[in-house]
């Protein structure tokens, strides 16, 4: 995966409790650590905003959507 260089400005007391994270080996690197941490709250972020468009869903009708074409009769659903 292709990587860019950036600078952030970030404040005394996130720094330090970054440094101690790399210093206890839970990171290799501050640049990891902001790395993963990043992609975790963007993904938090993408599922919430999923949870939002799901929550705007009429039950009813999605229900009836599951349903639609299941009309004809059991029998003559393959066997597995």
């Amino acid at each position: 995966m292709a990587t860019s260089r950036i600078a952030i400005t970030i404040d005394e007391s996130t720094l330090s409790r970054l440094d101690r994270l790399v210093r206890e080996r839970k990171y290799p690197n501050r640049s990891r650590a902001i790395q993963e941490a990043l992609q975790e709250k963007l993904e938090r972020i993408e599922r919430g905003r999923l949870a939002e468009e799901c929550a705007k869903l009429d039950a009813n009708q999605e229900k009836a959507f599951a349903e639609e074409g299941l009309g004809f009769e059991v029998e003559e659903w393959p066997e597995y």
